[in-house]
Formats: structure tokens, sequence, C-alpha cells
């Protein structure tokens, strides 16, 4: 353990070596376990203590300009507002039209959090794109880092749907405490209109647009780092509930006539959405428990739910198990609908921007959605 970290201070390393001795020690009279025990946990402390921490100095969002409320809905399909409401908590979503695209809303959202983190874009060393739904199948962060001008960044997208940005946030943890990154762009967006049946009411009513961006630099080496905790999870077994998945229709090369050069297509989106319900319900506030576990925090600590905007039941769910009241829960899910990996970095940006999060402030946020995929992050901001 002493070869493989650096070690801060040398009386730190004065401590690693009277546990090495005192492990000696004990071990010699027949009690190993105990011993073997206090290097590790020392080992650990200073392992710890050894890592670059990290802050997320500024935070943006983007959205479309078109605004698709219940009431657009109801001329579509056997629905009405009040049915929309009471159920999912949705009023309205904002949609992709006249030639948007989801690059452009996150070059928008981008910037904006670059401006606030006073941050240049050729200081970025890597951006992270959490997406289901690029413009390019083969990815939207190349894109990204060109239109901000991102010179010396790598770029590369990160696919687990509505749980994308959460796992995007602990991965960039990584890579600056490991020393690998200094500055990191971490994007969520997406756009799951163009994979939704307008004539089913099922998924219809859920769905919006949108991109988010938090910047994440290296702090001092004493400074704490602002990821206090983190959790994440998948299961597999359950994919088939919540599902987009190729539109294939056998062996391309095969197929006769005009067939063999047709394009290449998913289809829309399929949910069991009493399935996902549970699965939400009944995971989110475990994970979230998992990542104050990690962070050696309990709930009372919380000051802020910002979770992935489903459903308002879910969240309402989630604070209650978590004891906030309604007033310290970030949801905007009633002006924009389900974002899948935008939906928590918009949260929050609106959150900051309006001055409800605050320096000093601890969020606990939590992304749950296709694959199946979990995860929660708790942060302090600022």
């Amino acid at each position: 353990q002493a070869r493989t970290h650096r070690i801060p201070n040398m009386q730190q390393a004065i401590q690693l070596q009277q546990a090495i001795s005192q492990a000696a020690v004990v071990g010699r009279v027949g009690r190993p376990r105990a011993s073997i025990s206090r290097v590790v946990r020392c080992a650990a402390q200073i392992a710890s203590r050894s890592l670059t921490p990290c802050k997320i100095t500024g935070v943006g969002s983007a959205l479309p300009k078109l605004i698709v409320s219940n009431d657009d809905l109801a001329k579509l399909v056997d629905t009405n507002d009040e049915w929309i409401a009471s159920r999912t908590g949705i009023r309205n979503r904002r949609v992709l039209a006249n030639g948007e695209t989801l690059g452009e809303l996150a070059v928008k959202a981008s910037k904006a959090a670059l401006e606030m983190a006073g941050v240049q874009a050729d200081q970025i060393d890597l951006i992270l794109f959490a997406t289901s739904s690029p413009d390019d199948l083969f990815g939207a962060a190349g894109q990204l880092q060109a239109g901000i001008g991102a010179k010396n960044a790598c770029a590369f997208d990160l696919t687990a749907a509505c749980s994308g940005f959460v796992l995007g946030l602990i991965t960039a943890t990584q890579y600056i405490r490991a020393g690998s990154a200094k500055r990191i762009l971490v994007v969520g967006g997406d756009a799951l209109s163009r994979f939704v049946d307008w004539r089913d009411r099922s998924t219809c009513i859920l769905f919006g647009d949108g991109c988010g961006a938090v910047v994440m630099t290296a702090g001092e080496l004493d400074a704490q780092c602002c990821i206090l905790g983190s959790a994440m999870r998948s299961d597999g077994t359950g994919q088939k509930s919540l599902t987009c998945l190729f539109g294939s229709k056998g062996s391309k090369p095969h197929l006769e006539g005009e067939a063999a050069s047709s394009l290449g297509t998913y289809n829309n989106i399929t949910m069991q959405g009493q399935e996902v319900f549970r699965f939400a319900v009944r995971s989110v506030p475990a994970i979230i428990d998992s990542a104050l576990l990690d962070a050696g925090m309990t709930k009372d600590q919380v000051d802020w739910l910002v979770m992935h905007q489903a459903n308002q039941r879910i969240l309402d769910a989630a604070a209650l198990r978590l004891g906030l009241p309604p007033e310290r829960v970030v949801s905007n899910l009633a002006d924009y609908g389900n974002t899948s990996a935008a939906s928590i970095p918009l949260a929050l940006d609106e959150a900051v921007r309006d001055g409800r999060v605050k320096a000093g402030d601890v969020v606990a946020m939590a992304g749950f959605g296709a694959g199946l995929t979990w995860a929660s992050a708790i942060i302090r901001w600022g």
C-alpha cells in the first residue's frame, strides 16, 4: 500500500510506519485480522488525502424554442391536461423543431457553464457527453468539442440513458482525482422526441428535449472534494422494461432490391410504465442511501434533492424517504417533462441561477432509467 500511493508529508509516513510496526507485533500474538485492518485503514486514509479534490465551478443549460403543451397533445391522442398532470406532474415539454439540433443546444449549455466557471474552452482537458440520441450515430462529443473550440480536449460520449449525467459526473471525478485531467466539461443532453410515437398516449406525454452542462475543475490539495459520495448500479435483466431497439429487417446485404439500400433506423420508444415506476420508487431511495453511506453522511445533512425528472410521484416518494419537504425538492418537470440525461443539469442550473442552491449546500442527485441503470452523487455546491 505504501509503495503504490504518494505520501503527502512525513507525519503521515510515520503514522503508516507505526501502524505497520504495530500490526507486526499484534500479528505475532495471534490477532492478525485486527492488525491488517488497521494497516489497510491507515493506507486508505493516506491515499484519499493524496488524491486531487475536484469542484463544480459552472453550470448551464439550453432548451428548444417550441413548447408542446398537454392541450396540444389532446389534439393528437385521447387525453387532456388534467389526466396527464395528475399522473405525471407534466404540463409542457420542449421539442426540437425548425432545424434545431441537439448539438446546438449542447454548445449553448456548455458556453453558459464555461462562462460561470470563468474557464476558456481551450483550457478544457476532457469532454464527457452523456446522451442516447446524438445527431450522429458515431457520437456527439466531437461535434461539441469543435462547436465550442475546445481544441485541447479529448471528447467522447457516454450512453446510460437517464442515469447518464450522474455517471458522467462520477467518471469525471475519477479523472480529476487521479490527476489525469484538471478541467472537464460534463454534458447531459437528449432529443428523445425523435424516437417517440406521437400517437402513443403512454409515451408521447412524457418526453421532451434539452441539454445541461457542468464544468468540473481540480481544487487545492488541502480542499475537500465536492463529490462527497457516490453509488451506481445496473441490472440488464430489466432492459426489456424501457427500450428503443434498432429496426432491423434481417441481414441487410442479403435483402432484395431497394431494401439493401434502405436507411438504418431505430424503432420508437416502448416502455412498461408500471414496471419502470416500481423500479424507480424502490431503487432511487436505496441508491441515495448508498451514496450517503459512501459520503459518511446522514439524510438530515442533505439540503436539496435534484433528481432525474421523470414523474412527480417518484420525486415525492424519494423526498419522503429522505425526510425533505417539497420546497427542498428541485422540480421543473411541469415545464419540460422527461429530458432524459439533461434533466438533472437542467434542474441544477435553474436552482443555482435563481438562488435556491447556494454555496455550501449539500445536494443529493439521483438518476435512473433504461438499461436498467441508476446512480447517485452527493455533492457540495460552490
